[in-house]
């Protein structure tokens, strides 16, 4: 009798657990994030002694069937947050210059103003933002304009990628048929 009534009360419990517990629906546009050096992480654990110098954090939404620039999704001439949800996060952990402008050790947003032929990436003081709806230049740190390619076959998702550079490392972005280089050194 004792079995019973705790598997029933066991029971009871682990249902009113699971009825409560509501998670959060999985997000259409995924969190990512680059290092440089590049893999940082996984560096980590196996001894690297080269130091962690930046970090990227942002969202990829997906293309699909869409129109991305030049459209409502990502017009021309107007602030982006180079990505979906929150701004895009940009952590140095070292003084860097991108593109060829000194720029502090610290945490920033990284944005875009996207044209027909180029980009010009923004590194913003203000941080924690949701989009660029309170984008504000007076908190700009730099901006770097940017010539676009053209790419031959579409990528799906933003992506944002680090190659290795004599210097440092180039910040591609790209997403849909076009990319921009936005070049960092330490």
């Amino acid at each position: 009798m004792k079995k019973w009534m705790f598997l029933a009360a066991s029971i009871i419990a682990g249902s009113q657990f699971a009825m409560a517990q509501q998670w959060a629906p999985v997000d259409k546009s995924p969190l990512d994030q680059v290092y440089f050096p590049i893999d940082y992480p996984s560096q980590k654990v196996k001894g690297t002694k080269e130091p962690l110098r930046l970090r990227i954090i942002y969202s990829r939404p997906n293309k699909g069937n869409r129109q991305i620039f030049g459209s409502e999704i990502v017009p021309y001439g107007k602030v982006w947050r180079l990505g979906a949800n929150e701004a895009t996060e940009l952590d140095l952990f070292t003084d860097a210059k991108i593109g060829g402008k000194k720029v502090p050790a610290g945490r920033y947003t990284l944005y875009a103003l996207v044209g027909e032929k180029n980009w010009t990436f923004i590194i913003n003081k203000e941080t924690d933002t949701w989009g660029a709806f309170k984008y504000d230049p007076a908190k700009d740190v730099c901006r770097v304009t940017a010539l676009i390619e053209k790419l031959e076959k579409p990528i799906e998702s933003l992506t944002i990628d680090l190659e290795k550079s004599g210097t440092g490392v180039n910040l591609v972005a790209g997403w849909d048929t076009v990319s921009a280089t936005l070049p960092i050194s330490f």
